[in-house]
């Protein structure tokens, strides 16, 4: 009786433990916004550290986004939520879409999606549980606006 008793606890305890972890992506969520009014889990833009810049650019006829890969090592930063500095350095409207939705698949997938303006820079803040919970270790970021323009990855050491 009792090491059913245990079992029935520890399956108990584990659904619960799962049930926790599956709002992690839901609790913090991706915010946007300029760095004097944005802010992230509670915590303003322009209090925290830019952990990455992308810039569009034109390069002849190819546009981009630079860098094409960019490196985040968890190891040796604190547990503040990411912050993302994007800035459109050209002539034209870009998109800038970063996402996870070549790991994973589900209704809770990282994906945000900004519409720039020439000249314009806006803030992307991520809370590190909602890159944690995506599968595997790279982020994918292009121009959503325009299929044929080049983007990069993202890459996490966790």
């Amino acid at each position: 009786m009792g090491k059913t008793l245990w079992a029935v606890f520890l399956g108990l305890g584990m659904v619960l433990a799962g049930v926790s972890g599956s709002y992690a992506l839901q609790a913090g969520g991706v915010e946007t916004g300029d760095l004097e009014t944005g802010s992230v889990v509670g915590q303003p833009f322009k209090e925290l550290t830019v952990d990455a810049s992308f810039y569009s650019i034109d390069i002849g006829t190819m546009k981009t986004w630079y860098p094409p890969t960019t490196v985040i090592d968890f190891k040796t930063r604190p547990g503040a939520p990411v912050l993302i500095k994007v800035t459109n350095n050209s002539t034209t409207e870009h998109g800038f879409q970063l996402s996870a939705a070549v790991n994973q698949s589900g209704p809770f997938v990282l994906d945000t999606k900004l519409v720039l303006k020439p000249g314009e820079t806006r803030y992307i803040g991520v809370p590190t549980s909602d890159l944690f919970y995506a599968a595997g270790n790279t982020l994918e970021y292009r121009c959503h606006l325009h299929p044929a323009h080049v983007g990069g990855k993202l890459l996490m050491l966790k």
